[in-house]
């Protein structure tokens, strides 16, 4: 993944009607343009805003979150939780900012909006969402999605994933995700209209594209491994973080004993009772610190966790281009199998065992006119499909071209994002650390002064 992928235009140079030649010809087709794909296939809903200069000039934030109740789809009562969504405009004619929008939002209209992105921008890696609930916590923490400590976290996930689209050069101009932002009466209905649940391609087939491609980009294949080694690194790390956070609460929360000890000590003693008194509150203090350190630990994991997700965001990158690959090959396939029909039907041989063969031979040869009206149709089935197979390759280079670049741009912001989160956890390792030893130094100076 560190190394830099060839460029998928210079790798894509076989003739477009030879998909089955190598492994680099027929890689899977693109859904359109980046920004006409979603448009044109919308039953009439256009997805794509043209003016993309508000996101340039405002602020997006997810400011708090509320606990509800209502009934869902089915007429049950439910509780649920709202986050406020506000929108600000960065200048405003006389240089004050101002709330230009303000609504409220459950999870699963944010489940909503991320599941149409994928539909319609199926060569991008989609920001994933905060976890619905809490994984890879420590015993003390809470899983309950209702905690308030969780649902917090999950507010700063989500205002993230907002904050990802609307940094996101293609993923900002959709409109969709304009009127997420400002519409809340009938958003819901206006991304049913866009009619992406039937776009959708089915898990079945998706898994039967995985094992029955031929002819693999090798570089979708890495990418794919990449994604699960990724997975299971940053998992085993968030496991190994929850079993040190368990121990470290366990060492800090021991110090209390110092506390209550040195305290108790004090009592009987009269040279060295004050000095034995202040220690104690120093380990004490030391004790309790941990609380808000190990909250402040959640922050950096979740940073950790959004990678995580990441990982599933590469995995559907990989399984479109399988499709679409597969797809083509399945075109390339029944292009031949014509071709051959249509040959066999001009010289009058059979090269294969066939059921119409089998036919002829039992109620005889068919007559000329027959012949001649199945090579017609035939050769019309071949130029049509000949103009598919020519399309499918010319989006699969689309769809490779635009799939990487926004592969690199990923790696570019994971290189970067990760790297700031692992320095700032470690800085806060080392604060930690300065913070116990400042415990235990004055803890000295006051055995000192005994």
């Amino acid at each position: 993944m560190e190394q830099a992928p060839l460029d998928p235009e210079r790798q894509l140079q076989p003739a477009p009607l030879e998909p089955l030649g190598s492994p680099d010809a027929g890689l899977g087709a693109a859904v359109g343009k980046e920004a006409e794909g979603a448009g044109e296939e919308s039953s009439g809903v256009d997805t794509m805003t043209h003016n993309n200069f508000w996101l340039k000039k405002i602020e997006i934030s997810v400011s708090e979150a509320e606990k509800r109740t209502g009934r869902n789809a089915m007429n049950m009562q439910e509780t649920y939780t709202a986050y406020l969504i506000e929108t600000r405009s960065v200048e405003h004619t006389d240089g004050q900012s101002v709330l230009t929008d303000s609504l409220w939002r459950r999870y699963s209209e944010f489940e909503l909006l991320r599941s149409y992105l994928l539909v319609y921008y199926p060569h991008i890696v989609v920001p994933p969402l905060p976890e619905k609930w809490a994984e890879f916590v420590w015993h003390k923490l809470s899983a309950d999605n209702m905690d308030p400590d969780f649902v917090e976290r999950r507010r700063i996930g989500l205002e993230n994933f907002l904050l990802r689209i609307a940094s996101h050069p293609i993923l900002c101009r959709d409109k969709i995700f304009y009127l997420f932002l400002t519409q809340e009466g009938n958003w819901k209905e206006t991304v049913n209209e866009t009619g992406f649940q039937l776009k959708a391609d089915s898990r079945l087939k998706a898994l039967n594209a995985t094992f029955r491609v031929k002819n693999p980009d090798k570089r979708f294949t890495d990418l794919k491994h990449y994604s699960d080694e990724l997975q299971s690194v940053i998992s085993h790390l968030l496991r190994v973080r929850a079993r040190v956070a368990d121990r470290l609460y366990g060492v800090y929360k021991v110090h209390g004993n110092y506390g209550r000890v040195f305290s108790e000590w004090s009592a009987i003693e009269k040279e060295m009772g004050d000095g034995l008194q202040s220690a104690g509150h120093h380990m004490d203090v030391y004790a309790s610190s941990i609380d808000d350190i190990l909250e402040d630990e959640e922050h950096y994991a979740d940073q950790l966790k959004e990678y995580l997700f990441y990982a599933e965001a590469l995995r559907a990158v990989c399984r479109k281009h399988e499709l679409m690959q597969y797809d083509l090959e399945m075109a390339a396939q029944d292009l031949a199998s014509k071709k051959q029909q249509c040959e066999e039907l001009v010289t009058g041989t059979v090269r294969t065992f066939s059921l119409k063969g089998m036919t002829t031979k039992l109620f005889g040869q068919e007559t000329p006119e027959q012949r001649e009206a199945r090579i017609k149709v035939l050769e019309e089935q071949i130029n049509e499909g000949e103009q598919q197979l020519k399309s499918k390759n010319l989006e699969g280079r689309e769809f490779v071209k635009n799939a990487w670049a926004d592969i690199e741009r990923f790696k570019e912001q994971k290189n970067r994002d990760l790297k700031e989160a692992l320095i700032s956890y470690a800085v806060m390792q080392i604060s930690m650390c300065k913070k116990g030893i400042q415990v235990w130094t004055n803890a000295k100076e006051c055995f000192s002064k005994m």
